[in-house]
């Protein structure tokens, strides 16, 4: 995929499982939501597996691990290996390893997930910022992690030793609704210090390169859904994307959406990965998909039609992305996307 402004939501003719051989997938509001299955996804994720696509488990959070992770889906009726889950720990421990003599002391500011990364690239975690290290970690801790920490961080930064983050993601969802993420955590760091981390987890080019590395994925496919992790990543790695609705991101966001963030393909949840998907073609002034016509007025974006909610949205992003070009949509789209219900 070139980063070539995407103005609509491509088709393609052929089932998605079958024209890539890799579905790299975020986890939470994708597979998974607070914990249990979302409604399709062990299915759908079945199917795509048997007729031979490789699905691989991608996420930014650092706690977790690998193990932990894999162990986790097959609960849910996902069959997974440990190999099969790259996490953001795995791709900053790789970021760290290529910058310290191997066997180095690394102040870890997170949880086991982080450890074990760093141990599998020959580097030894360690508390304190006393224990003379040659860098600190800092990856989602959970929410029982010690103040102290942070300050532990700030003492070995405050010495000169280079910092890292697994990921930056400002918010991470629970059970109980949305909490502070590593991000937060970080901007506490960064803020008592003045310095700025090395960060590997998505959207960057060391998260996408830790996942091609692991899986050896040709014709990969980043499934996903935020905008600015999963689709940012996928288009900073040049590789094509789906992003589902089962998540975080909602119609308005995504007609608003910069290039970087607009998303190959645009389905409802993980059963559009068995399916072909349909063309937006251009229609008069408008562009049409399904039973359903999308224009760009002056002031807001118009719907005209009838048929499948999916694609009246595909439509609609076809007429606020050409409007935008490359920037970001400033129609009004809030009544065709009440027509919709998204």
């Amino acid at each position: 995929m070139s980063q070539t402004v995407r103005t609509r939501p491509e088709g393609s003719r052929r089932a998605l499982n079958e024209a890539y051989d890799t579905a790299l997938l975020d986890l939470d509001g994708v597979v998974y939501a607070g914990g249990d299955a979302i409604a399709h996804a062990p299915e759908s994720l079945a199917v795509a597996r048997g007729a031979g696509m490789g699905l691989a488990y991608v996420t930014n959070n650092a706690l977790r691990t690998p193990d932990a992770v894999a162990e986790h889906l097959t609960e849910l009726g996902i069959p997974t290996d440990a190999a099969d889950v790259i996490t953001s720990a795995q791709a900053v421990a790789r970021l760290i390893s290529e910058q310290v003599p191997d066997g180095s002391r690394v102040l870890v500011i997170g949880g086991e997930g982080l450890r074990v990364a760093l141990r599998e690239r020959g580097l030894e975690p360690v508390d304190s910022a006393d224990d003379e290290p040659v860098a600190v970690v800092q990856g989602y801790g959970g929410p029982d992690l010690a103040w102290g920490r942070f300050a532990e961080a700030c003492y070995a930064i405050a010495r000169g030793v280079p910092w890292f983050a697994s990921n930056t993601d400002l918010t991470i969802p629970s059970a109980r609704g949305i909490a502070p993420g590593n991000g937060a955590a970080v901007e506490v760091v960064r803020i008592a210090t003045g310095a700025q981390p090395q960060v590997a987890g998505k959207p960057l080019p060391p998260m996408h390169r830790e996942t091609i590395l692991r899986t050896g994925a040709e014709r990969p496919l980043v499934i996903g859904d935020r905008l600015d992790t999963d689709i940012e990543g996928a288009f900073n790695g040049e590789v094509d994307s789906l992003l589902v609705l089962t998540g975080v991101t909602d119609g308005a966001q995504l007609l608003a959406a910069p290039p970087q963030h607009r998303p190959t393909y645009v389905d409802v949840d993980l059963r559009g990965l068995l399916t072909g998907q349909p063309e937006v073609v251009a229609r008069g002034d408008g562009f049409a998909c399904g039973g359903w016509v999308a224009t760009a007025g002056d002031e807001r974006l118009e719907l005209e039609g009838d048929g499948e909610v999916i694609d009246g949205l595909r439509a609609l992003c076809a007429a606020a992305w050409t409007a935008a070009g490359d920037g970001t949509c400033g129609l009004d789209g809030a009544k065709a996307l009440a027509r919709l219900g998204v």
